[in-house]
């Protein structure tokens, strides 16, 4: 228990510049409080006493605004950041050196029974307000942007945004400066689209306005 309490202040002192105390850690931040009242939870949860379970699990709901069903299945150094309105099912499963912001779901999509969660990879970072549903694969060093809706599998070394969520970064040739997660530099596939057509529109209407002269030219010289 020490050794685990130890590593997730390690992960909180790495992944979030503002902790500047071990005592601030301890009394002051719900992701830490909600991980090690989760892996409590799932050890009753696994002995089956699921009542026990799922009372820990609202009592830490209550005093964190996290709701972590005891089912699921959570690796090691696992962070969420702020924390307030993350769910997470039953059957998600999350790999090692995961973190979340604030507002993720990681849900299911319907009344099925078995696995109906996500499964997380290894080092995979997801933004603020994210969604991710369903019985899919998230695979390792991926990275979702803030607000995204993922409903179908993600391969490894990706970048995800926009509703529903696309890919919009493949390939581990991604520069090291950007290898966090900066929702101010991440591409907008909207956007993109959106200046492709303007610039294929200004093209049709400069052929357009050339046909027009070369035939008044035509004419004026008839």
């Amino acid at each position: 228990m020490f050794r685990t309490i130890k590593e997730q202040v390690d992960t909180i002192f790495r992944e979030d510049p503002a902790a500047k105390s071990v005592l601030e850690i301890l009394l002051c931040y719900p992701g830490f409080h909600a991980v090690l009242l989760h892996r409590l939870a799932h050890k009753f949860y696994r002995w089956n006493i699921p009542v026990i379970a799922r009372v820990m699990s609202q009592v830490s709901r209550f005093f964190t605004g996290i709701e972590i069903h005891p089912g699921a299945r959570i690796g090691r150094r696992f962070f969420i950041d702020h924390g307030m309105g993350v769910v997470i099912g039953e059957t998600a499963e999350i790999g090692d050196d995961v973190l979340l912001y604030q507002g993720v779901t990681l849900g299911g999509t319907g009344k099925e029974k078995g696995k109906r969660h996500p499964t997380i990879g290894n080092n995979v970072v997801i933004g603020t307000g994210a969604k991710v549903l369903g019985n899919i694969r998230i695979g390792d060093h991926v990275k979702i942007g803030a607000g995204s809706v993922v409903v179908h599998p993600v391969p490894d070394h990706s970048t995800v945004v926009g509703v529903p969520g696309r890919v919009v970064r493949r390939g581990t040739d991604v520069p090291e400066s950007e290898d966090v997660l900066e929702h101010g530099r991440l591409p907008d596939p909207e956007a993109q689209a959106i200046d492709e057509l303007a610039q294929r529109l200004e093209q049709l209407e400069a052929a357009v306005r050339t046909l027009s002269e070369d035939k008044a030219t035509a004419r004026r010289g008839s």
